[in-house]
């Protein structure tokens, strides 16, 4: 099964899970898998109506919660300590972290010991684990998420009156398209950033699917726009012919951005490269051109998200003897893929876990990674490749060539 998470007028934890246990999940089982986590407290549903539109709204009480203001580590040994099934403990671990990053940068306190103060209550832990729980219940593989709606105004917190989106959820949300809405107050909590940033796989427009299920969680606040404060949750399966076959074939739109120079030093060509992927460029290359007048030039072509368009047009007309740009939407496909640690020769060492069209797996070593153990070990570059290659993905043996006696006697 598929979900597509509709975001029509924002999201926060108690409307995610709502919206999920609208699709079926039995609340005496969730608060069940809760108690395996958390003691003491209670979990409600009731039906509401807003706009006529019938929708489930949850309440969670605390009945001996002592630690209103849990900090990171707290709640990450409570998950990591759990008998939670393997995915929802990954999945909530993400999201607390994702919480607790954000709120290190923002308060510059070491991640370990930051307190979450709302976020640490016990109704977000529920809203946030119990989530992840509906989500393994409901048989969900994948999630898509329409484009982030985002308040505006003020909201009044732990740390007195600021100004919505909240830090938090700006700093969570970085890299995911957002968009502005009528709302006059906050309707992205950092809990609801969270979870979606946590479990969706792309945002934009609802994916070819069959419909099953539909559900509506219900907000509790007056936003003051024109829409209901509901959240929809789209349940169904894969449509057109690929179906399960391309799960791991992901879909985007993004931006195409070029420029032809023919005047600029190529010392500039390397200082650019780097200040763009700085800038969120998801890929920078540099093609040959021939240019008017019989000069050689280069072509700048650079791919990058809407949200980051404008900082990389800017970055090309500041940085280079470009006077113009041009750029263009284009879809792109990718493949999903993920930072992971093997062990090899050399030890545990990173590489990129990448998910072939057909959900097979393999391993390619990180260039950085690589670098580094050629150059502590004296070692031919395209041999520690090798090697790591072989030891994440053994299929055929692999002479260590290049490899001297003195390092072969250590390891």
């Amino acid at each position: 099964m598929i979900a597509y998470v509709d975001m029509f007028s924002g999201i926060s934890g108690d409307m995610t899970l709502g919206a999920l246990m609208d699709l079926g999940v039995p609340a005496g089982w969730l608060k069940k898998e809760l108690s395996g986590v958390l003691k003491g407290f209670e979990l409600k549903t009731s039906i509401v109506f807003k706009h006529h539109l019938k929708a489930t709204d949850i309440v969670v009480k605390a009945i001996e919660d002592h630690h209103q203001s849990r900090n990171y580590k707290d709640i990450k040994h409570l998950i990591e300590n759990s008998t939670l099934p393997k995915q929802v403990k990954k999945n909530s671990l993400s999201a607390f972290e994702k919480i607790a990053k954000a709120e290190s940068s923002i308060h510059g306190k070491d991640i370990e010991t930051i307190h979450f103060h709302e976020i640490g209550g016990i109704d977000s832990i529920v809203d946030i684990i119990g989530s992840f729980l509906c989500v393994e219940y409901l048989g969900i593989k994948k999630v898509y998420a329409s484009i982030v709606p985002l308040g505006s105004g003020f909201v009044t917190c732990a740390h007195g009156k600021i100004p919505v989106p909240v830090p938090a959820t700006i700093a969570i949300l970085k890299g995911i398209p957002v968009k502005p809405s009528d709302a006059r107050t906050e309707i992205v909590t950092p809990t609801g950033a969270a979870i979606i940033s946590t479990l969706a796989v792309s945002f934009g427009d609802m994916p070819e699917m069959i419909i099953r299920k539909v559900g509506y969680g219900s907000g509790k606040r007056d936003t003051g726009s024109s829409l209901p404060n509901l959240l929809r949750i789209i349940l169904g399966e894969p449509g057109g012919d690929e179906k399960e076959k391309t799960t791991s074939v992901q879909k985007e739109k993004i931006y195409v951005v070029k420029a032809n120079v023919d005047d600029m030093s190529p010392e500039i060509s390397g200082f650019l490269m780097e200040a763009l992927f700085e800038n969120k460029a998801l890929d920078v290359c540099y093609l040959s051109a021939q240019m008017k007048k019989n000069r050689p030039g280069i072509q700048i072509e650079v791919m990058c998200r809407k949200q980051n368009l404008d900082t990389i047009v800017h970055l090309i007309l500041a940085q280079t003897t470009s006077i113009g740009v041009r750029y263009y939407e284009c879809e792109r496909s990718f493949l999903l893929r993920e930072k992971a640690v093997v062990d090899t020769l050399f030890g545990k060492v990173q590489v990129k876990k990448i998910i072939n069209p057909d959900n097979s797996i393999r391993f390619v070593p990180e260039y950085d990674v690589a670098r580094k153990i050629a150059r502590e070990n004296k070692m031919v570059f395209k041999d520690v490749c090798s090697r790591i290659l072989f030891d994440a993905n053994p299929l055929d043996p692999i002479p260590l060539t290049g490899i001297d006696t003195e390092y072969r006697t250590a390891k």
